[in-house]
This record gives structure tokens, sequence and C-alpha cells, in this order.
């Protein structure tokens, strides 16, 4: 048996919600291509605080690795 019309929805936004002047799909092709968000704990923030020294310490960390793994171990690139 289907709802009334006039009965009230359990799934209406709230009035705080404004959307006027926002373009539909204005990010699809971004998220189409993916992401790899990341987030970061404060503590990690205070030591790396940007993109490019996060990537640099990880880059460290995955040589010290296969450093340790040895020449017989695949290097997964």
């Amino acid at each position: 048996m289907s709802r009334p019309l006039d009965a009230p929805s359990d799934d209406e936004m709230r009035p705080e919600y404004d959307f006027r002047g926002s373009v539909r799909g204005k990010h699809y092709e971004r998220y189409q291509r993916g992401t790899n968000f990341v987030r970061l704990d404060p503590d990690v923030v205070m030591v790396d605080p940007d993109t490019d020294s996060v990537n640099e310490a990880l880059r460290l960390l995955m040589r010290v690795a296969r450093r340790q793994e040895g020449p017989s171990a695949p290097s997964g690139t």
C-alpha cells in the first residue's frame, strides 16, 4: 500500500540545506577516474604537513623495505 502524496516523508532534506547555485555533476569525471584520499592523524601532519613530504617519506620507507626483502623477493613494480 502506497503512502498518500500529502503525507510527510522521512527523507525530506532539512531547510538549512541550500543547493541553489550548485552544479550537478561538477566533480563526476574526476570521481570516475578514482581517488586516493588518505586522512592523516594530527601527529603525522605535524611531521609531514603536505602531500610532497608525505610522498617522500613513503618512498623512503618503500626503499628501506625493499632492501630488507633482499634480491630474491619480487619488487612489486
